[in-house]
Order: C-alpha cells, then sequence, then structure tokens
C-alpha cells in the first residue's frame, strides 16, 4: 500500500505559480500511474491532471497549457506546476496513484489534499 503526502499549497496572486509535490512512500512507485485532482467549493471533484507509463499525460482543458505533472521515480514523488494561476483554480488539490501502467480509471490511493488559493 502506498502513502502520499501532498505539499507547496498556498496563497498566491493571480498570474503567478506555484509548484505542489507529492511524496509517496515505497519502492515500487514507479509501478502507479499518478494524477493531480482537485475540488474548489460548490464544484465537483475533478481531475486536473495524470500521467502514467512513463511520459503519457492527460490534462484537463481548464488546465491544458498552463500545468505541468512530472514525477521522479528516484525521489517517489510526482509534482504539478501550475503557472498563470487564476482565481478558478483556487481549490484543495489532491494526489492520488493506481496501480499500473495504464491509463488510470479508477484511483485507489489519496493524499490528504493541499490548499491552493489564487487571489485576485
Amino acid at each position: 500500500q502506498v502513502q502520499l503526502v501532498e505539499s507547496g499549497g498556498g496563497l498566491v496572486q493571480a498570474g503567478g505559480s506555484l509548484r505542489l509535490s507529492c511524496a509517496a512512500s515505497g519502492r515500487t512507485f514507479s509501478k502507479y500511474a499518478v494524477g493531480w485532482f482537485r475540488q474548489a467549493p460548490g464544484k465537483e471533484r475533478e481531475l486536473a491532471a495524470s500521467t502514467w507509463s512513463g511520459s503519457n499525460t492527460y490534462y484537463a482543458n481548464s488546465v491544458n497549457g498552463r500545468f505541468t505533472i512530472s514525477r521522479d521515480n528516484a525521489k517517489n514523488a510526482v509534482y504539478l506546476q501550475m503557472n498563470a494561476l487564476k482565481p478558478e483554480d483556487t481549490a484543495v488539490y489532491y494526489c492520488a496513484a493506481e496501480y499500473g501502467t495504464s491509463r488510470p480509471t479508477s484511483f485507489n490511493y489519496w493524499g490528504q489534499g493541499t490548499q491552493v488559493t489564487v487571489s485576485s
């Protein structure tokens, strides 16, 4: 079982950047597909970005072109680089993982979340 811990959230002004980190336990992190979800007040939880099988990535239309997901298997970490932030990006961001190298369809492991607030 993998444990996930997010960090890097905070308050940033619109147009700014922020990088979220997710630290994973275990030595088999490379066998997991990972993603970043976010949930804003009054909105449905959405998958912002995910990566699997090396370099495959997915981005939600709302973040495409502004966010970049990456991972460092040697460090058991996944990152979400967020640029050109908008107030609409304000949400709790969750790191999630699914065992396997195929495109993830169900995320079985979740972190506790980290708050990102973008002011206008």
